[in-house]
């Protein structure tokens, strides 16, 4: 969701050269980026500190004129602290926000995390319009993704990294038995969900279900996810992805809530929760590894309504 800033940055000073900081694992989301001079990486699982110091040195030698840091943890408080740039600008509730020369607020207060975030480009610019999060796959991409993208498709991106999350498996299961045989059905994920891929794609009675979970990089799946007729996913990164590339979007909000400020932005997107009045939802910002109250009663959504 920051590439919004991005898009932002580029609109209103067009001239600037900007670099982006990640960590390592998404650094692929940027290659060929229109508006990226270059990107940083962080690699946090391997001598996390020395390679933390490096990046703090190399930002440092950068000499940027502005830091513009939409993470709220103090790794990050630390590098835009020591970067060495005239404007620093990030959330009071980073741990070393009071080393930045601009802090704001980060709020759950029904805003979207886009609009959060572009509250930091404000000692740049006051009147500039909120941009929507945008990502560049490649000519290759596309490419590579072609061979899927005959007939009419649709994605299913079943998984999450948090349980509370995720739209049980045999939901899945029963949304891909109610859609038209003729249709392809492709499931996206990465290497580590191609378990629960291979057995949703072998319970279906869909005879055009493929399971591309690890196959495909995010902005191949980013690719292929625009083209579809249209994408569920949860409450998930497959939900930003399909954002950033403005592709049709089925959301499924189980245990968190839209109001997050974390729902999707195509402009053919709808949402979906449940129809239960619950007192425990939601039962947190980011999920859990099971149901506190041990009934998921959050994700009992019937087929009928993705209709």
């Amino acid at each position: 969701m920051a590439t919004a800033m991005i898009e932002s940055l580029h609109a209103e000073r067009p001239e600037s050269s900007l670099d982006i900081l990640v960590r390592k694992g998404n650094e692929s989301l940027f290659t060929g980026h229109p508006y990226i001079n270059e990107v940083l990486v962080w690699d946090k699982k391997v001598n996390r500190n020395v390679n933390l110091w490096q990046l703090i040195k190399r930002v440092r030698k950068a000499k940027y004129s502005g830091v513009f840091n939409a993470h709220r943890f103090a790794s990050s408080g630390l590098i835009t602290w020591l970067s060495g740039s005239k404007i620093k600008s990030g959330f009071k509730k980073n741990p070393i926000s009071f080393s930045f020369t601009h802090t704001f607020e980060h709020e759950f207060d029904g805003k979207h995390e886009t609009e959060r975030n572009h509250q930091l480009l404000s000692p740049l610019f006051y009147e500039a319009k909120v941009k929507k999060p945008r990502l560049y796959p490649s000519s290759g991409d596309y490419e590579k993704v072609k061979e899927f993208g005959k007939g009419s498709y649709r994605c299913m991106a079943p998984t999450s990294v948090w349980f509370t999350k995720q739209w049980p498996k045999h939901k899945w299961i029963e949304l891909c038995n109610s859609l038209q045989q003729d249709e392809f059905i492709y499931l996206l994920g990465a290497h580590s969900d191609c378990l629960i891929c291979d057995e949703i794609s072998a319970a279906t009675v869909h005879s055009n279900v493929k399971n591309l979970a690890g196959k495909l990089s995010l902005l191949q799946s980013a690719a292929l996810m625009e083209g579809a007729i249209e994408n569920y996913v949860n409450d998930s990164a497959p939900m930003h992805l399909a954002s950033a590339v403005n592709a049709p979007t089925t959301a499924i909000f189980c245990s968190t809530i839209p109001q997050f400020g974390f729902d999707p932005l195509s402009e053919n997107s709808k949402i979906i929760e449940t129809k239960k009045t619950l007192d425990c939802r939601p039962c947190g910002l980011h999920g859990h590894s099971q149901c506190p109250k041990g009934h998921f009663n959050c994700s009992e959504i019937d087929i009928s309504d993705l209709a």
